[in-house]
């Protein structure tokens, strides 16, 4: 139950959705209250809701838990940075460095938070004017923030909005001269996450070309400088983008065209043209690792595992070199599973693609993952009980068991049994003979489903039904060990276990009919099938109840209703139960 709420709470997560996310993640902590994990992920959900508080509760239950788990000191840096408790992020990412050294998630949270403790102390020590309310939005992940956004990512190509930009991070103060142009607004509402009423390109207003006049200096200033002033200010040039960046910036649009040919290709499969337009694409641009997992899913399309193996690991090492996004290292990594699973022959060669499915559920939790996961542990286990199938062993186990059933070392049967079992499941003998060591240990249960195992695999064998009769019997539910018994004397009439086992089952079924039970037989058998699903349908059943009141206060109708087999089957069943007892 917890697993199923996790993998909800993942898909959740992974979707956007995480006020859902929580809610799943919350179901599974309140199932599974100490498992590390899933802390963790509602830490990461709450921390993309910018609740940083209750991310840095549930990043410190984390490590509290599982204090030699890496990823649980990333959780707990990034909850503190979201709180601007700087020294604090800086402290757990060191003490996650301790635990893994070389974890490259932690190493680059480290640098990001001593960079922002680096700001803030600056910031601390610098004496900006009082009514600076904006200081904190020009910090030094300014740029980074104003590119991912789509709506500012445009003006990074205009110089002047490049260099009003310089000017705010160097003095923020300057903000009230920039106010008037709203690419600066819009930057603003990013920098600050919050929403403002402002133009967004594609709406009346023209993007300005300049950059705002220059403000005015301080009336003090020197004769010279307003003589300077007075002279027209050349227009400031674009930035030029030189050749090579140029370049660059052509092969990447190319390489994007060629994908989607690659993709069209693919569609219509048309494989052979669709890894002709991916190859192009990766040797226009090698930045770019989705080109390397769309051709390797050509290739396991064509059966080319090896070749999809290449594709995929490297796509995970330039994946990791480039610090790709996490979710296409985890598909890189499923496809080579899925590759490795398809060229398994051996239950041996299911390991690999086994702890490949799981490293990519280390980078991203997939449930397209988890089931090939799953799938394949499930295939290997089929296949390890295929290569260890062998009835003559199976055969020499079996018999060491019977020389032990002999000498009553039940126990030591038993393995031999479970031993012959294991090289034959098919062995309706084996599971009879198991069935008899069980019930002499008293073991009724284990000899019950044993019992039925031999009768499912040979319906024809006469002792699975002596076995499952017998235990029903001591069971003392003699109802349904006469049932058993009956149906084995189907195949063997003149069986003499079976016939007395028909004998003493009717004479206890009787005894219950005359009321010749002792009060502590009586109660027994009522509490016991009290507890039996069959007989509380027949007590729930509200034509067994008029039967049941017919039987007490109108024997007439109650002759009428004996007269139906179903209604006298139920009967019988609630008299042999001690339920019902007729005098």
């Amino acid at each position: 139950m917890a697993d199923e709420a996790k993998a909800k709470g993942n898909a959740a997560f992974s979707a956007g959705n995480y006020n859902e996310a929580i809610r799943h993640f919350t179901d599974a902590i309140n199932l599974a209250p100490t498992n590390h994990v899933l802390y963790s992920n509602r830490s990461a959900a709450y921390a993309s809701l910018n609740q940083y508080s209750e991310a840095l509760t549930d990043a410190q239950k984390t490590v509290d838990l599982k204090p030699d788990w890496s990823k649980g000191y990333s959780r707990l840096g990034a909850a503190h940075h979201g709180l601007h408790q700087f020294d604090d992020a800086v402290s757990a990412y060191k003490r996650g460095l301790e635990v893994d050294p070389n974890n490259e998630t932690l190493e680059s949270g480290l640098a990001d938070a001593q960079s922002a403790q680096a700001a803030a102390s600056a910031s601390s020590r610098s004496r900006a004017p009082p009514n600076n309310l904006f200081g904190d939005a020009f910090g030094p992940d300014m740029w980074a923030k104003l590119t991912a956004d789509p709506a500012t990512r445009l003006y990074m190509q205009q110089p002047d909005f490049v260099n009003m930009m310089k000017d705010l991070q160097k003095n923020p103060s300057n903000l009230n001269l920039y106010l008037k142009d709203q690419r600066v607004m819009q930057a603003l509402s990013v920098l600050l996450n919050i929403k403002m009423q402002t133009h967004m390109p594609g709406d009346d207003m023209e993007m300005p070309d300049s950059p705002p006049k220059e403000r005015k200096r301080p009336a003090d200033e020197t004769e010279s400088v307003k003589e300077k002033k007075r002279e027209p200010e050349p227009e400031p040039e674009p930035m030029e983008v030189n050749d090579e960046e140029k370049e660059i910036k052509e092969k990447k649009a190319q390489a994007q065209k060629e994908k989607e040919a690659g993709n069209a290709a693919y569609k219509k499969k048309d494989f052979e043209t669709a890894i002709a337009h991916y190859s192009k694409a990766i040797e226009l641009d090698d930045a770019d690792i989705s080109f390397l997992t769309n051709r390797a899913a050509v290739y396991l399309e064509m059966a080319k595992y090896d070749e999809c193996i290449k594709d995929c690991e490297k796509a995970v090492e330039r994946g990791r070199e480039l610090r790709s996004d996490y979710k296409m290292v985890a598909r890189a990594l499923t496809r080579k599973g899925t590759a490795l699973v398809k060229m398994a022959k051996v239950s041996k060669d299911y390991d690999p693609a086994i702890e490949t499915f799981q490293k990519a559920l280390t980078e991203h939790r997939n449930p397209d993952t988890l089931k090939k996961l799953n799938d394949a542990e499930r295939a290997k286990k089929e296949l390890e009980q295929q290569e260890y199938y062998d009835p003559e062993l199976a055969e020499k186990e079996r018999e060491k068991g019977n020389e032990c059933f002999k000498e009553q070392k039940y126990p030591d049967a038993i393995k031999h049994y479970t031993e012959a079992l294991r090289r034959n499941p098919k062995d309706a003998k084996a599971y009879s003979n198991r069935a008899a060591c069980y019930t002499k240990l008293g073991a009724m249960p284990e000899g019950l489903k044993d019992a039925e195992k031999c009768i499912e695999i040979d319906p024809k064998f006469s002792k699975g039904y002596t076995r499952k009769g017998a235990i029903q019997f001591f069971m003392k539910e003699f109802d349904k060990a006469l049932e058993t018994y009956e149906e084995g004397l189907k195949h063997d009439p003149k069986n003499p276990e079976l016939l007395e086992g028909v004998r003493s089952c009717v004479q206890q079924i009787n005894r219950a009919s005359r009321g010749d039970l002792t009060p502590d037989e009586l109660k027994e058998r009522q509490a016991k099938a009290m507890q039996d699903p069959e007989i509380q349908n027949i007590l729930t059943d509200p034509v067994m109840a008029q039967v049941l009141k017919d039987l007490q206060e109108n024997p007439k109708a109650a002759q009428d209703h004996m007269k139906n087999p179903s209604v006298m089957n139920k009967i019988q069943k609630l008299i042999s139960a001690g339920i019902v007892q007729m005098r």
